[in-house]
Formats: C-alpha cells, structure tokens, sequence
C-alpha cells in the first residue's frame, strides 16, 4: 500500500498551502428513493458515482467505476464484469438454468437486473449504490442492494457534446449528444457512441490480438413532456448493440489462449419507459412508471481452451478434447409500478402506498458438442406486490421511518429434457429506521432491514433429487451510520457499520463428471443450492474534502467479514463423495468477498486551464467460489488522468493500472483442463484489464 501513502502525504502537503474560502461541496440528489433527496440525507449507506469520475476513468461499462464504491464487488467468466456482488452477496454466472439475481440494476428506470451487459456509461450523470435489502423499494431483486443509473435530461437550451477517445489495443471510441427544446413543453435529448477495441487477450493458434475484442454500440433518447400544471410525462428509449469476443482462459495462466474456437458475448437490448407524474392535489402526487426491455443474448466459449491437434505439437499424457458451450436467450421483461405520494412538509407526517407487477420470460438454447440434439427451455414468472411507507416525526429532531412489501411469485419451467416446476411464493421484506437529525448537516440512524429472494429449480437430471430445489433466501441487515457536512460545506463524511444475517443462503456449488473413465476431458453441472445460514458485517465509509480551490480530496473504505454457518458439502474439491466424507465450508468466506477495499484520490486544478486527478484502488484477495480454494490476488491499482479544458473544449490523457498489475476477475480451482500435464486439477483465471493509456479530446456546444 505505499502508493495509497505516498498520494495521501502528497494530497496533506499540498492541501497546506492551498487557498482559502474554497466554494463548498456540490449537493449530490439520490433519485433511486421513493423521494428524491440529498445523498446526505437519505438513512442507508449509499454511493453515488458522478459523471466526472466515469469520465476520468474512460470507463465504458458499469464495471470500471464499481471499485470506487465500498464492498461492491463484479465477476467476469464473460466479455464484461455483468454480475455484481454488494457486500459478498451476488450472483456470478450464467448457464442453463435462470438465475434469481440478487443485486437490482435499473438505468433510467428499466429494469435490466440479471442482463448487466447493456450497462455501457453513454451519458450516465450518476450511479446510485443502495447497500443492503432494499426490500420496501424493490423486493426480490434487490436481496443485496440496488445499482441505479441516471442518464442525462432535456436541457431548456440546445446544447451538445463531441468527442473522440484514442488508446492502446487498438482502442476507439466516438459519441455525440444532442439536447434542447421542441417547443415550451416539451424537451428531448439524444446520444449515441461506438465503442470498440482488441482486448486484451492473445490467441496463439490463430496468430491474433483480436479474440477478445470489443464491439459495442448504444444509443439513448429521453423526451420531457409537460401536458399540463399538473401532468408531466418522461419518455426514455434505449439501444444497445454488444459483438464482444470472448476467450479468457489459458492453459498457461496467461493472456496468450490456444482455443481454435474463441467464443462471443453478444447482447442487443431495445428498451423503453414511460414515467407519469400526476400532482392530484396539493396534499400528494401520484407515480406510474412503465417499462419494457426485450434483450437477445449469446454467450459461448471454448470450453477445452485448446486445439484438437494439441498433442501433435506438445507431449501429452492424455489425447485433447474438443469441445464448444453456446446459450442463445431470448430475455423479455415488463414491468409496472404505481404509487402514491405524499407531499407533506418538514415535521408532519409522509406517506407512500403502491402496486408493483413484473413479468419476465426467458427462452433458452443450449448447442453443446456432447449433446445429440440442442437442450431447450422456457422460462416466465409474475411478480405482483404491494408496498407501504411511513415517515413518523416525534420532534424536530427525531423520526421514524417504516416500510413494509408484500410479493407473490409464480414461476412456469418447460425443458426439453421433459422436466417442469411451477413454483409459487409468498415473500416479505420492509425496514424501520430511526433518524435522529440534532442539526441540518448531521444524521444520525439506525436501520433494521428484511430483504428476500425467491428460491428456485436446478433443471440437469444428473444432479441428486435433493438438490434439484432450493428455498428462497432472506436476509435480516441491521444498521447503524453518520453522516456529516462541515459548516462551510467544504467537507462530507459517511461511515456505516452492519451486520447482516442469511437465512437459507443460497450458494452455487457444482458437480464434475469424468467423460472417460476416470481422468477428463469432463463435464461441469453447476446448481444452486441452500447454505444453512450465513453472516456477513463490516464498515462503509467515504469522505470528499475540497480542501481549496485547487485541491479536492475523496476516499472510500470498506472492510467486510462473511462467513457460512453449518454448511457441509459434498460438491468441494476437498470433499471425498465416494467416502461419505463432506467438505465443512462453516466459517469460510463467502465468494468474492474481499476483507477491504478501498479508493483514494486527488484532483489538482493546477491553472484556469489544467488539471489533473490521480487515484489509487485496492482490493484484498477473495475466494472466487464455495466449491473451492482457488484465491485473487490482492491488489492496489494506479489511475490519473491530466487535461487541458476551456468552456467549450477539453483534451486529456488518462492512464489505468498505470503499474501494469495481474489482477484476477474470475477463477476455477476444481478441475484440470490441460492434456499436456494429464489434466492434472490447478487453478486457471481470467485476468482483468492491463495498463490502458488513451488520449481523448471533446468540444461542447
């Protein structure tokens, strides 16, 4: 951790000899509520990153900015980090059966939780990260917490942006925005980019750079209608066109693949809302928010990360396989949400009551090498629920919040194997807080929370009957945080501390089946199944300082400690099935929960004109799995970004992982894949990005 010491002493030392009487902190509005309210003022831990630390970053996707928000954590095993874990609680695949997600992702209020690939960054002002069971606000979907996107709104004078990105790996990226007035009522805006590069991977049987490239277009549109005094309509429409290559595993551990197959990760999502606001009368308005988003996806690797000929050119105990795993998903989803709210003033009493319906359909086709004819399946659920808030003031300075939600989920699931489950659950969730304000800079809370997740089906006949279903999953998360603005509004802290209690905690495990006798090439039957129990408690805590004119300092910190209880399984690679002997998995970490992480930084602005901003992340080391032992690396990662800006023009240059650090984003340890060494069982990773340096140059009008 020397770099995060060194920028802290440099940031200390300037900071000494910085003006004075700097302009305070820009209030940040969290819109991913029931009300719209001040990220300060909302009693949950949240994170909300801004549209200048996506563009300091050139991140693309959601993936590269998840690290600077406390214990939010991403896997990859695709073209894109897409399935995301808050506080070690998360999903991180995707194969035959669908998956209960348990982190929310809306963008613009769409509902694209489960399909995280179309969360490219065009335009996104700011990503709300709601920590812990939002279950009043979202239900099932949201056991583990929230990811909101915001976008860019109309403006009321035509104004736009250009701009042009190039870097390394053949990196190149063009985007324009356009937004204005049609008449008084009505606003719109637009924006569009192409995205592409090579990646970062190397196929030596073909002799190319390009196996792993990224081809990915998006487009949005908003329009703002205000029909009258009392109805305003928002219409919002979305595009996303992902072509990625996919081939991220080697025999060798490195970037250099030897597949004759690279796979893809293709995504084309065409989505849209409509959102109503209806002022009723002076004492509450009314919400109604409809969305659509129907997404066709293609995910398929190479499973042997070989050639078939492999042997002719190296020694080998055993003949190489040849193997390819393709799923084509057909993803349609719907939902409907109305409700009430009340418009009460400060001290008096607030309300919320609605109605919530969701309707999902998704329809599988598996084309595997081994099987005579491709797996089918279809797959639909209804989630209707109903929902209530409370904001109880006792006194000016004191106030109770409660929620409550009540959901129904009836499932439907057809297979060509002829199997079929027709689920249905009853599940409730909801929060009481207490917020104690003692002045108007400072919050004070104490939050108790139930979050819930539906339970499920494992469709593959191979897998034991007991383990074919699994329970749905509840969560009870207490709370307890502070939050604090200086008088002169230059400094903002939060810290939250929690503790989190599983019930029926649902963890993937997998099962590895020998083709041939004893030895493999092998099969790998993943299912989800019910831990007994587990916990999970930490600490959240982030800080912005502009300590003057010319110096801002941020920081973000999240220590984690989780941990199954009673939890044996016959599925780890340390357990001895054929004796009878289980693993005892009581006490382990759960998967992709690293102990910290962490994010701090600077941002200079050295003249009118110049400015530069440098950053260092860390994350400790994590188990990728709960099947086996296999370990990331820990890590600390260096950013900057230096530029040159006018009112209308801005060029920079920006670099990440400026050391050039191995890091892993995925990994298996359970198995051996590698005909030259007798398929001997070791751990292979996927690797997360190298050094990317880009240039990148944009005019606003």
């Amino acid at each position: 951790m020397t770099n995060t010491l060194s920028l802290s002493a440099l940031t200390l030392a300037i900071a000494t000899q910085a003006h004075a009487a700097p302009e305070a902190i820009e209030e940040i509005i969290v819109s991913a509520d029931f009300r719209a309210a001040p990220l300060q003022d909302i009693s949950t831990s949240a994170s909300v990153i801004g549209a200048d630390t996506i563009k300091a970053r050139g991140a693309e996707h959601l993936a590269g900015i998840l690290n600077t928000a406390p214990n939010v954590n991403f896997s990859t095993g695709a073209s894109r980090g897409r399935f995301f874990q808050i506080r070690g609680i998360g999903e991180r695949s995707q194969f035959i059966e669908p998956v209960n997600p348990s982190v929310g992702l809306l963008v613009d209020g769409i509902d694209l939780t489960g399909i995280g690939a179309a969360a490219t960054t065009l335009d996104i002002q700011q990503v709300e990260i709601l920590r812990g069971p939002q279950g009043t606000l979202y239900g099932a979907n949201a056991l583990a917490g929230l990811i909101n996107m915001v976008s860019g709104t109309p403006t009321q004078d035509f104004s736009g942006e250009l701009s042009a990105t190039v870097g390394n790996y053949d990196t190149y990226t063009t985007s324009a925005i356009l937004s204005g007035p049609i008449s008084n009522d009505v606003g719109f805006r637009v924006a569009l980019e192409q995205h592409s590069s090579d990646g970062y991977q190397e196929n030596a049987f073909f002799n190319i750079d390009d196996n792993a490239n990224i081809d990915e277009q998006t487009a949005r549109g908003k329009l703002n209608w205000q029909v009258g005094d009392a109805l305003a309509l928002d219409f919002t429409a979305m595009y996303v066109n992902v072509d990625n290559g996919y081939d991220g595993f080697s025999l060798d551990n490195t970037r250099t693949t030897l597949s004759d197959n690279p796979g893809h990760d293709r995504q084309e999502t065409v989505a849209f809302s409509v959102k109503a606001n209806w002022q009723v009368s002076d004492a509450f308005h009314a919400e109604v928010l409809a969305s659509n988003a129907n997404s066709d996806t293609e995910y398929g690797y190479d499973e042997d990360w070989a050639y078939p000929d492999i042997c002719v050119d190296f020694t080998c105990v055993y003949d190489g396989y040849n193997s390819f795993d393709n799923y084509q998903r057909q993803i349609d989803n719907s939902t409907l949400d109305v409700r009430l709210v009340s418009d009460h003033e400060a001290g008096e009493l607030g309300w919320v009551a609605g109605a919530y319906y969701r309707d999902q359909s998704e329809h599988l086709r598996r084309e595997y090498t081994y099987l005579s004819e491709d797996f089918l399946s279809d797959f639909s659920s209804d989630n209707t629920a109903l929902y209530g808030q409370l904001e109880v003031p006792f006194s000016q300075t004191l106030q109770l919040v409660t929620g409550l939600r009540y959901e129904q989920r009836d499932a439907n699931y057809r297979d060509s194997d002829g199997v079929s489950y027709e689920p249905s659950e009853d599940m409730l969730g909801g929060k009481v807080a207490l917020e104690y304000r003692p002045d108007e800079l400072t919050l004070w809370y104490g939050l108790v929370s139930r979050g819930y997740k539906a339970g499920g089906f494992n469709a593959n006949g191979d897998i034991p009957a007991e383990d074919r279903e699994y329970d749905p999953e509840f969560l009870w998360n207490y709370e307890a945080g502070l939050k604090t603005t200086s008088q002169d509004g230059r400094l903002q802290s939060q810290i939250a501390l929690f503790y989190q209690d599983r019930d029926d905690l649902q963890t993937k495990q997998s099962l590895v089946q020998p083709d041939e006798g004893d030895i493999c090439p092998c099969s790998f039957i993943d299912y989800t199944t019910n831990a007994t129990a587990g916990t999970t408690y930490g600490l959240e805590a982030e800080l912005n300082w502009q300590a003057s004119d010319m110096l801002s300092v941020f920081a973000s910190l999240g220590l984690l400690r989780s941990e199954f209880t009673d939890f044996v399984s016959f599925a780890h690679a340390e357990a001895k099935p054929a004796e009878g002997i289980p693993y005892d998995l009581s006490g382990h970490d759960l998967p992709h929960a690293p102990h910290y992480q962490f994010t701090t930084g600077a941002v200079f602005n050295i003249t009118e004109h110049w400015y530069a901003r440098v950053e260092v992340e860390g994350k400790d080391s994590f188990y990728f799995s709960s099947r086996h032992e296999a370990q990331s690396e820990s890590y600390e990662l260096l950013n900057a970004r230096i530029g040159y800006q006018t009112a209308q023009w801005e060029l920079a240059l920006y670099g990440r992982n400026l050391t050039d650090e191995d890091t892993q984003t995925r990994g298996f340890g359970s198995f051996g894949n590698d005909p030259r060494d007798g398929y001997t069982t070791k751990p292979y990773y996927q690797f997360g990005e190298p050094r990317v340096i880009a240039a990148t140059a944009s005019y606003r009008f």
